[in-house]
């Protein structure tokens, strides 16, 4: 299979500065005309203090590039699911789906962020258990004709939601995570894994667990894919681009200490340096990768669209 190469959106940003919505649809047009295959929006809801950092909602965004744009995918990396009501959320997705004619990727995952539940009024500590619970709402409600559920303080009585998404009989759920709970609800609900910041090593020997997991489950592994995210800065050399690339990385953005997740999966340097990098994370068996150019600048996603991607065996 050849490895899709995707691009995150600035729908994120440092705390001094906000979020541009026209720069956002030009830097996704761009995107689509260079041939990217995917376009990923961030989500959160409330994040940080002080300082805080401006989020424009994930599928408000996605929404307004897929009216600008014909063939890119859209997704998300990732949707907080437990922060979001599932019936709700399940008409927002059919209805994006509907406006992309059929584009949408739903990446999803729990969350970490504490003080984010607790402005929601989600209880932190169940998460998990609520993941789980609106996992199965929202892909209930997706694919079929009327669901009779009553589930916590859910009462779905012949519930519709209409009209159902132009993918069929939904579309694509990967699931992004680090622990093996996370591993196991992939293989169970998931089309697929969305992990950030691994090392080819460390997304190998994850990927062929949550396989394992899968097939305990009586699943085809092989029907199931992996994304991984990656920040790259494409300079004169390492030497030139490192403490840039490192300062940005530990600033704005965050590393789970738990994880194998880590900023030293930086891919940087020259066109030949990127090259070799990204070619050992084809090498690991990823199906895609979701690159982050380093402060998402256009002149970045042009050299790697016409002197990176080019060059790598997939």
């Amino acid at each position: 299979m050849s490895v899709s190469f995707g691009l995150a959106i600035k729908n994120f940003v440092g705390p001094t500065e906000t979020p541009n919505v026209d720069e956002i649809l030009a830097y996704a047009e761009r995107a689509e005309q260079l041939g990217y295959e995917s376009l990923w929006a961030w989500d959160h809801v409330i994040l940080g203090v002080e300082p805080a950092f401006p989020i424009i909602d994930a599928l408000s965004i996605l929404t307004a590039i897929a009216v600008r744009t014909s063939r890119i995918k859209l997704g998300t990396g990732i949707l907080v699911l437990p922060l979001r009501n599932p019936t709700v959320l399940a008409k927002q997705i059919g209805s994006l789906d509907h406006i992309s004619k059929g584009r949408f990727i739903l990446g999803t995952a729990v969350g970490w962020y504490a003080r984010e539940f607790g402005a929601v009024g989600v209880d932190f500590k169940k998460r998990g258990r609520i993941m789980d619970r609106n996992l199965e709402i929202l892909t209930r409600l997706l694919t079929e004709d009327k669901v009779r559920l009553k589930l916590d303080e859910f009462d779905l009585r012949d519930a519709r939601v209409l009209p159902h998404p132009v993918q069929q009989p939904r579309p694509p759920i990967l699931i992004g995570g680090y622990v093996d709970a996370v591993f196991r609800r992939i293989a169970r609900y998931g089309d697929g894994w969305l992990t950030y910041f691994y090392t080819p090593d460390s997304f190998q020997r994850t990927w062929e667990k949550i396989k394992g997991f899968a097939a305990e489950a009586g699943r085809d592994p092989a029907t199931l894919t992996a994304t991984n995210q990656l920040a790259i800065y494409v300079g004169q050399s390492r030497e030139a681009v490192q403490a840039d690339m490192r300062h940005w990385l530990e600033t704005e953005w965050d590393i789970a200490s738990w994880s194998e997740s880590t900023i030293d999966h930086a891919i940087q340097g020259s066109v030949d340096d990127c090259v070799q990098q990204l070619q050992a994370h084809v090498d690991a068996g990823v199906d895609r990768i979701i690159l982050i150019p380093y402060r998402y600048q256009p002149e970045q996603v042009e050299i790697i669209a016409r002197e990176i991607l080019p060059r790598l065996k997939k």
